[in-house]
């Protein structure tokens, strides 16, 4: 997401060769504007952006740092909403209901699935209504998804109400003591009466403490006009984009502040539940703008990588002790992390590298064939790496249904990785580990 407008971002930047030259800023401003509409970011949007920044420039002096500086500080703003809240606000008396509103084909039931898992990670309490008792097999879509991901699910059989089922979600989540309760509600093709009427219904009876839209990042503005509309009919706190992964352009994201007046609170970065997080402008500004957004990446870790375990395992690679189950551990672990070029263009001046791993998948056909392999390991053989004399790679290789070649590709893989987390976790090791990535930054 954000490429198009990070590499136009260098090409009106380039503009400002000298400083205080009136002509090369003209010139600066009108790329950024072309940038921006290419990007799918609204017109009037566009129009009031470049002339902050404009305003900025003829203020102060003229140049490339302050080209830059002028153009963050006003992404960011431009990117909150007034009195917009960020991430997930719980409501001082739990549990805290959500209900999720949308046209049919916007990612409305994955996406209350991820929100779930999302509060899950967090150590919260969820329970998931489905309501959505229009459109065939929605509720069963649903209860799959929680089943695979241990999310508490809650539907009546045979009930025909939305209302109802809502009314008995609320008294199941009292009871239960959940910190939240999330509704799945119905979509429909186009806003029509009875959908909203739906809606009203259920929050009239609920009194919902957040109203979330769910907008499809890849239909552009016509996302944001529906949105309008919901919001107008029901008074949305906040907008999820989806496929935001997808949307090379992100300009709708841009809009949703400035043109709805409603913070973007969450986006999905991928098909995995893993894959979403919260939406905070001044760090995505940072990633617009080349610089990473370390604060995000270092917050969804937290929540995933347990601080026992990870020194545990820092001790082990130190050693050189590192084995097969610590490997699988952390692999899974890593998983849960969700999409992988996400993650990495996370980190600051990989932007580049991110595009290049825009295929990766931590579930492909390459995992699948090292799990095998793994598995075919005896426990020994797992936590002691040193024991695979050729016989032993025979007999793995034979139960993983590949060659041995493929096998010792993957045990000298291993070995050189193990080596150098080895490095990387010694004396000056960070230090080596900054020096490479500051050689791997990409200039503006």
């Amino acid at each position: 997401m954000f490429e198009f407008i990070s590499e136009s971002l260098k090409s009106a930047v380039n503009k400002l060769k000298f400083v205080d030259d009136e002509k090369a800023l003209k010139n600066a401003l009108d790329t950024l504007k072309k940038a921006l509409l290419k990007a799918d970011v609204h017109h009037k949007v566009t129009k009031e952006l470049v002339a902050a920044v404009e305003a900025d420039m003829k203020s102060g002096t003229i140049g490339q740092k302050q080209f830059l500086d002028s153009i963050k500080k006003n992404l960011t703003e431009f990117l909150e909403a007034p009195n917009a809240s960020a991430g997930f606000i719980f409501a001082p008396k739990p549990p805290t209901v959500v209900l999720m509103s949308g046209l049919q084909g916007g990612g409305k039931t994955t996406s209350t699935a991820k929100l779930a898992n999302y509060l899950k990670t967090r150590n919260k309490k969820v329970l998931i209504a489905a309501c959505d008792l229009q459109r065939l097999a929605a509720v069963e879509q649903l209860r799959q998804l929680c089943e695979a991901n241990e999310l508490d699910f809650f539907s009546i059989a045979g009930e025909s109400s939305a209302l109802n089922v809502a009314k008995a979600a609320l008294n199941k989540a009292k009871e239960g003591l959940y910190d939240a309760l999330i509704i799945d509600t119905a979509g429909r093709l186009a806003i029509d009466e009875a959908l909203m009427n739906e809606l009203k219904e259920i929050k009239d009876a609920l009194s919902p403490d957040e109203i979330f839209y769910i907008a499809d990042a890849m239909s552009g503005q016509d996302a944001l006009k529906t949105a309008a509309s919901f919001n107008e009919a029901l008074g949305i706190t906040g907008v999820i984009l989806t496929k935001f992964d997808a949307d090379a352009k992100g300009g709708i994201a841009l809009g949703v502040a400035k043109q709805l007046g409603v913070g973007l609170r969450f986006v999905g970065i991928g098909e995995k539940v893993a894959d979403f997080e919260s939406f905070v402008p001044e760090r995505v500004a940072q990633r617009i703008m080349g610089e990473g957004d370390l604060a995000t990446l270092a917050e969804k870790a937290a929540h995933v990588f347990d601080e026992k375990t990870a020194k545990e395992v820092s001790k082990k690679i130190k050693k050189g002790e590192f084995n097969f189950d610590d490997f699988l551990a952390q692999l899974e672990s890593v998983k849960k992390l969700g999409n992988v070029q996400n993650l990495i263009g996370m980190i600051p001046g990989m932007q580049g590298m991110a595009s290049a791993l825009k295929d990766v998948d931590l579930d492909g056909g390459q995992m699948k064939y090292i799990k095998a392999m793994i598995s075919s390991m005896t426990p020994k053989e797992r936590s002691n790496p040193s024991l695979l004399n050729n016989t032993r790679k025979r007999r793995i290789a034979a139960g993983a249904g590949l060659d041995q070649m493929q096998v010792n590709r993957f045990l000298k893989q291993f070995e050189n990785a193990a080596k150098l987390a080895k490095k990387f976790s010694g004396k000056g090791g960070m230090q080596a580990l900054s020096s490479m990535m500051s050689q791997a930054r990409i200039p503006h």
